[in-house]
């Protein structure tokens, strides 16, 4: 298996390092929200990354904003790399799975902005201080072939 580098984030690292060790036991519910581990490929450097983000659920699929920790004028580095890159894969507790992102647009952007912002009102407080528009990223699992 091919390495896999952890954010520069000293405690996104270990938040991540805690949930990969129990499955999520320790770390799936933080922060007040829910928390998968993302591992996406850099768009510049080819190799894998990971981190810890909230999610939500819409339909069987899984939803993410990619506001960044903190107040930001830039896209985060995940998101970029999701863009250039869609395919990831998902660890949901001791769960993991491939998907495909892709970033919501329009009324269903809303409604998804909406029901994570009701999931983790932090958001709401980052868009009102941020001059850009937060991506909201739909994650679609890639179903097996086998």
């Amino acid at each position: 298996m091919a390495e896999v580098l952890d954010g520069s984030d000293p405690s996104v690292a270990e938040h991540v390092r805690r949930y990969l060790a129990t499955n999520g036991e320790s770390g799936f519910r933080e922060g007040g929200a829910t928390n998968l581990v993302l591992t996406y490929r850099g768009r510049k450097t080819g190799k894998l990354y990971r981190t810890g983000l909230f999610f939500g659920e819409d339909d069987g699929r899984y939803v993410l904003v990619a506001s960044g920790s903190a107040i930001t004028h830039t896209h985060p580095k995940w998101y970029l790399n999701l863009a250039a890159n869609p395919e990831a894969e998902v660890q949901i507790r001791g769960e993991r799975f491939a998907v495909r992102a892709r970033t919501a647009e329009g009324a269903e952007r809303e409604r998804l902005w909406r029901l994570m912002a009701d999931m983790a009102p932090v958001y709401r407080t980052y868009e009102a201080r941020t001059r850009r528009v937060i991506p909201v990223v739909v994650l679609e699992r890639i179903q097996d072939s086998a």
